[in-house]
């Protein structure tokens, strides 16, 4: 009997554990998604305090976004090589101090090279946490609660971060966004180091492939940096199609390289799973729409309902209320009970119609009215969504190449959402200068613009809709049991997580 009982105590302290790391792991990365939008917010005191012209100040955004999109993919299979918690923990603490040189910055160049230092700290902690979850928690239920929880944070955190930028703004001042991140970095390391357990990585001759890594960094920085300045030269330069054609043909030669390589850095047999395939095309067409409209639609409570920088956050806040509520409760249960994919297809419908409700708003639309239904519409589809396109992406995936499937789904969320809104951002504008030209007034201009991109937007997640209905395939019935968490013959991993780790 007292064997019986300290066994089930063991039990219990484990489980406890694994629910902490969870908690640790999705610290982390709210602080990453945070940083992403919160800065946004903070760009006009930037620029007054540090004396930014109007295109250098797009650096203190772009910085970020180019490293970070760029070496998502290579630090998701660091994990798996060296380790997930080893580059959880570097990440951390690199982002740490980037984020402290970021506070202190009084000069445009320090500002502009610390944001670098924050992306690759970013890609470093956040490409592996996905894959350390998965591992984590093998059995059905309790990893799709867990799916549930990593998705809303990764999702519903950037609206977060418009309501705490301009909070911290108006309180305090922009160096405070960036001081904010030292004692949740700080908490998170402490509790990581105790809580997460030191993992064994397959060692860099499964696949430290240097020429891979490189092209595929290059592709990826080079293909990142030309979607975020296409808004400034135009997206048929000179300059976007020559930086557009070189990302492209990095991104084949890496192909071709994984396809010869003894030990490749991206096994390309992984994506003839449609699951892994279709659904990160689908994160990235419902991203690119969503992301889109994040910025426009804040654009449009500002500059045409007049909305200052904290209303917008409250704003915004209902999309995010229902996002968090039916990820982290009923899509977890839908997708045991129905499975993932036809629990993401209603939700994809319910974005699809909230996007196209904003499509038809005018210069005298109001909040309640006319954008709050949508933001319901929308903060529910994405609740449906995003746990369930991530545990479709990761359903076949096995254990090994767990990280590296992370860094997939983390690339495909950042680059579709940056593509998504640098597209929708230029035609939204093109639209407002043409409308102008013919004589409307500011307010109408702008609202035309935001029209057609809201419209375009919906036509991304109908693509997604069909992609999902046509390409997809039904995930079998997941029991509670973790050995049909996988398919037939693969390897039912041991928790990452052990009582071991207190």
């Amino acid at each position: 009997m007292q064997l019986t009982n300290n066994s089930l105590k063991q039990a219990q302290t484990s489980d406890t554990s694994r629910w902490v790391a969870l908690v640790i792991l999705c610290a982390g990365m709210l602080m990453i998604v945070l940083d992403s939008t919160i800065v946004n917010v903070t760009l006009p005191s930037i620029q007054d305090d540090l004396g930014f012209s109007q295109s250098s100040l797009a650096w203190v955004v772009n910085a970020y976004l180019i490293t970070f999109g760029g070496l998502l993919l290579l630090a998701g299979r660091l994990g798996d090589l060296i380790g997930r918690r080893t580059i959880f923990l570097t990440g951390l603490a690199l982002f740490t101090v980037a984020s402290l040189a970021c506070g202190l910055a009084d000069s445009e160049t320090t500002l502009v090279a610390a944001r670098f230092g924050q992306g690759i700290g970013g890609a470093l902690t956040s490409a592996v946490i996905l894959g350390m979850i998965v591992t984590m928690f093998p059995e059905p239920s309790e990893q799709a609660k867990a799916i549930g929880v990593y998705a809303f944070v990764a999702s519903a955190g950037g609206s977060i971060g418009l309501l705490a930028g301009g909070a911290i703004t108006q309180v305090i001042n922009w160096h405070w966004i960036f001081f904010v991140n030292l004692p949740i970095a700080a908490i998170t390391a402490a509790f990581a180091l105790r809580y997460l357990e030191r993992d064994r990585g397959l060692g860099f001759d499964k696949g430290a492939d240097l020429p891979g890594a490189a092209l595929i960094v290059s592709s990826l920085m080079i293909g990142v940096y030309t979607i975020v300045e296409a808004g400034n030269y135009g997206w048929g330069s000179l300059h976007t199609l020559g930086f557009g054609a070189i990302s492209i043909a990095l991104g084949a030669g890496f192909v071709a390289r994984q396809a010869t390589a003894k030990t490749p850095l991206m096994p390309l047999g992984m994506f003839r799973s449609h699951n892994l395939s279709g659904a990160n095309v689908i994160q990235s067409l419902m991203v690119a729409g969503m992301f889109g409209m994040f910025f426009l639609g804040a654009l449009y409570l500002q500059r045409v309902l007049g909305f200052d920088s904290l209303e917008i956050g409250l704003a915004f806040l209902p999309l995010t209320v229902l996002l968090g509520l039916f990820s982290v409760g009923l899509s977890a249960r839908l997708n045991l009970r129905f499975g993932p994919r036809a629990t993401m297809i209603p939700g994809l419908v319910l974005i699809g119609v909230g996007l196209a409700a904003l499509s038809q708003l005018t210069v005298d639309s109001s909040y309640l009215a006319n954008v709050l239904p949508s933001m319901v519409l929308i903060g529910t589809g994405a609740g449906l969504c995003f746990p369930s396109v991530m545990t479709l992406a990761m359903s076949s995936v096995p254990p090994e190449e767990a990280g590296l499937a992370s860094g997939v789904v983390n690339t495909t969320l950042q680059v579709g959402g940056a593509l998504g809104l640098a597209v929708l951002a230029t035609l939204a504008s093109s639209r407002t200068g043409n409308a102008v030209a013919s004589g409307d007034s500011a307010a109408a201009a702008l609202t035309s613009g935001y029209r057609l991109a809201f419209l375009i937007a919906a036509g991304l997640v109908a693509g997604a809709v069909a992609i999902a209905v046509f390409v997809l395939e039904p995930l079998p019935p997941r029991e509670h049991n973790p050995e049909e968490a996988y398919g037939p013959g693969d390897d039912v991993p041991e928790p990452a997580f052990s009582s071991e780790a207190l």
